[in-house]
């Protein structure tokens, strides 16, 4: 009895040893958005898993709402995205299919702002000054979530001066010569920007909270990702791009390098760094 109980056993654990090892899939489809925060974090990530073996499809949407309907029917697998607020929307509405991967970056600012030569710190200034900023703020699309802010912090503070619509273009030529001239001027702006670099500017201080604070940067991926791609996962939670070396490659674009030049750049004077995160729980 006792042989045939060991030839059993014997038999039973031969059987799990010979079971198939389910291998980790190498393709990855990821989604992004053409904006300049997204696209390095997308594109240094993409090279991470690429050294490591994985082969990686990147997917541009023009709009949150359409890149997350993608991501929650599995047509791509991983976004990077600001599922604080920026995005928060989204994320509620699709979660259920979604999952938190982890974060990626961190620093993500908008309000109104005026070039440090101006002396006026604070939003509840803007109104002593307002003759000498031409009594305008100079916004950009309307509809985006910066103008809605930036409407509330009118209303908020009782600011006097008129927030004008337009467009990212017309507010950074108006930047762009206001500075040229020293002049003052008060911008609707986000960070991380090429142009609160390029322009050294400073965002106004707003005691009264009205523009959120600082926002991170996730990786969101479709339910079951981390499971099904556990590798992936430890690579793509390695990963972390500082907003101001993300401002620093789309001034390396705005300066006349594609955003493939600029990252990879990027990449290469940072490739001791790359190997650790690359070498992360090798398994």
């Amino acid at each position: 009895m006792k042989k045939m109980w060991k030839a059993l056993c014997a038999a039973t654990l031969a059987g799990m040893v010979m079971l198939p090892v389910h291998a980790e899939e190498k393709t990855i489809t990821m989604g992004t958005l053409s904006w300049e925060d997204l696209t390095p974090i997308t594109g240094i990530t993409k090279k991470v898993l690429e050294d490591s073996g994985y082969t990686v499809k990147v997917v541009e949407f023009s709009e949150w709402g359409i890149a997350y309907a993608a991501l929650g029917k599995g047509d791509i697998q991983v976004l990077a995205s600001q599922i604080d607020y920026a995005a928060n929307d989204y994320w509620v509405k699709n979660k259920s299919r979604l999952e938190k991967l982890s974060p990626v970056s961190h620093g993500l600012y908008q309000g109104i702002a005026v070039p440090k030569y101006v002396p006026i710190d604070s939003l509840d200034q803007l109104n002593d000054n307002a003759d000498k900023l031409g009594g305008k703020i100079i916004g950009i699309e309307p509809g985006s979530g910066l103008m809605s802010d930036a409407t509330k912090a009118v209303s908020e503070y009782g600011i006097k001066l008129q927030l004008v619509e337009g467009s990212t273009a017309a507010m950074t030529a108006a930047l762009k010569s206001a500075v040229d001239r020293k002049e003052p001027i008060a911008v609707t702006v986000w960070e991380p920007s090429w142009m609160a670099q390029k322009f050294d500017l400073k965002f106004l201080k707003d005691p009264k909270n009205v523009f959120p604070p600082p926002q991170g940067y996730y990786w969101v991926g479709h339910k079951g990702f981390a499971s099904e791609y556990p590798r992936a996962r430890e690579l793509m939670a390695s990963v972390f791009v500082p907003v101001a070396d993300i401002t620093a490659i789309n001034g390396e674009v705005k300066d006349g390098k594609t955003m493939d030049q600029a990252i990879q750049n990027w990449t290469s004077s940072h490739g001791e760094l790359l190997k650790r995160w690359e070498n992360v729980k090798q398994q």
